[in-house]
């Protein structure tokens, strides 16, 4: 074995809403990583499950597959098996094979959808869900103790030549699993023109190839790979995503489907190139199991989800459970509540049926069906489809907006404004009087309803020196009202 150890102040690693992220050479370095990795693997040890194993995946980010590399010699000096990906992967193959090998653990070497200049860790618990806050912490307490300490390793080849590393490529065994869901040769069939857009990402060719043998006609954007992302962030909201959008709007598509960084969040556009927003999603999704597919399960939301889903729970008896934000709150509750559905405003979607953790690939091919199930109930193209779910759970208008600050100063304000915020609550969104104040679970912002169900959520980061400012209205006008109303709170902080 060789060992390594550090000889500087440790940086403190703390897990948000979906992993570890940091800058590249700054906080990310392969001595952090390595610490990741050892806390994992000491966490597998105190269960005594090493001979389960852990999965590693990565995605097409800079040096992803050396971070991947490096945290799996750290798991090797373990003494636990890995299994460990031929190439990049989208994230949630992670959970697949946790799932169907039964395994102690996944770690995905991605950071999603944030800047090209970061890169990430991820945590798959043995139910294949995102890592929960009770295993988050635990192995946040374990990093931390090690801090300093020397970190063994043992040599990649060396662990292979011993068979202790299994390489995996998910495709066809994935191919399969979604057949039992989905009818794909019904959607191959399909008479229609797809548009994707993987961003780049690592959910590249997974559905030009699912789709491929039939009528329906798929060209793929952005399909090589580039660690820059085209100079934007690979998250499949606009303006990232607005060469697809135009693409769309030239006429020649019925549909458009995204994908971002790392292929476990989805997005979508009609035929005119019309973005769709993330809460519409979620809707769209929640009506097509309740309305197409005829289940009744719970579904859960988080809370800057769409108040749609308490309407359309209403109309359907499903119950609607909302959690904090972050798939580490969702994919468990999913599983206490045998959920048919989660999902998140960041385009991330779980469902009961397949995996409890996000897929943007198997939410996408569920939209498609969607859709055409939509075209046989004499409903098309995609935007009047669109417009009959608006029709059973009322209007839905959405914007988010991202408020940066200098990460020097960002601590203390946010100290201050999570203080201060209450009693500056507005009075009213859009013309309408707030009715209700209600503060997260998690201690890390505030939510306001207008006594039309419109509502402004404004909530701080845990991974990023910024605010997020969430709201949802009946109508665009609205939205930039309460976004105004919002962002002023905030910077007058």
């Amino acid at each position: 074995m060789s060992g390594s150890s550090t000889d500087y102040e440790p940086t403190r690693i703390a897990f948000g809403t979906d992993g570890w992220r940091a800058k590249i050479a700054d906080d990310y370095t392969f001595v952090n990583v390595r610490r990741c990795a050892k806390a994992v693997a000491e966490w597998v040890v105190a269960r005594s499950e090493q001979s389960k194993g852990i999965v590693f995946a990565y995605d097409r980010r800079f040096a992803s597959e050396h971070f991947a590399a490096a945290a799996a010699e750290v798991v090797l000096a373990h003494d636990i098996p890995i299994v460990f990906a031929q190439r990049a992967l989208p994230t949630q193959m992670s959970s697949f094979e946790v799932v169907q090998r039964g395994a102690a653990a996944g770690i995905v070497i991605t950071a999603s959808h944030n800047p090209w200049t970061d890169n990430g860790f991820k945590i798959k618990s043995p139910a294949g869900s995102a890592a929960g806050p009770e295993m988050l912490t635990e192995i946040e307490r374990l990093i931390a103790a090690g801090a300093g300490n020397k970190i063994d390793s043992r040599p990649f080849a060396d662990a292979e030549a011993a068979g202790l590393v299994d390489r995996y490529d998910s495709f066809e065994a994935y191919q399969k699993f979604i057949g039992t869901n989905l009818d794909l040769d019904r959607l191959r069939a399909a008479d229609v023109d797809l548009l994707v857009d993987p961003l780049y990402g690592s959910g590249a060719t997974w559905m030009p190839r699912l789709l491929a043998g039939g009528k329906i006609r798929v060209m793929e954007l952005h399909s090589e790979r580039n660690p820059y992302f085209g100079g934007v962030n690979p998250e499949p909201i606009p303006p990232n995503v607005n060469e697809a959008l135009a693409t769309i709007a030239g006429g020649r598509f019925d549909l458009g489907l995204l994908l971002d960084g790392d292929a476990d969040r989805s997005g979508m556009a009609d035929e005119r190139g019309t973005f769709i927003s993330t809460l519409q999603i979620y809707a769209l999704l929640m009506y097509y199991l309740a309305e197409h597919r005829g289940l009744r399960a719970p579904v859960v939301k988080t809370v800057n989800e769409t108040s749609m889903a308490d309407r359309l729970g209403e109309r359907y008896g499903v119950a609607v459970y909302e959690v904090p934000v972050g798939f580490k709150y969702v994919g468990p509750k999913m599983i206490e509540t045998g959920a048919m559905m989660g999902g998140e405003e960041s385009g991330g979607f779980g469902f009961g049926m397949h995996l409890p953790e996000r897929d943007g690939i198997f939410t996408d091919l569920m939209l498609l069906d969607l859709f055409l199930r939509e075209r046989d109930a004499g409903r098309w193209p995609v935007s009047r489809a669109i417009a009959h779910l608006h029709e059973i759970a009322g209007p839905s208008s959405y914007r988010r907006v991202d408020v940066h600050f200098d990460r020097t100063v960002y601590p203390a304000l946010k100290d201050r404004l999570l203080v201060e915020l209450p009693q500056r609550a507005p009075r009213e969104l859009a013309g309408r009087p707030v009715v209700r104040t209600q503060t997260l679970s998690t201690n890390d912002g505030f939510k306001f309803f207008a006594n039309d169900g419109s509502w402004l959520l404004i909530r701080f980061s845990g991974t990023e020196p910024l605010v997020r400012v969430y709201t949802e209205a009946v109508s665009d006008a609205a939205v930039d009202a309460n976004l105004m109303a919002g962002e002023a709170i905030v910077r007058a902080g």
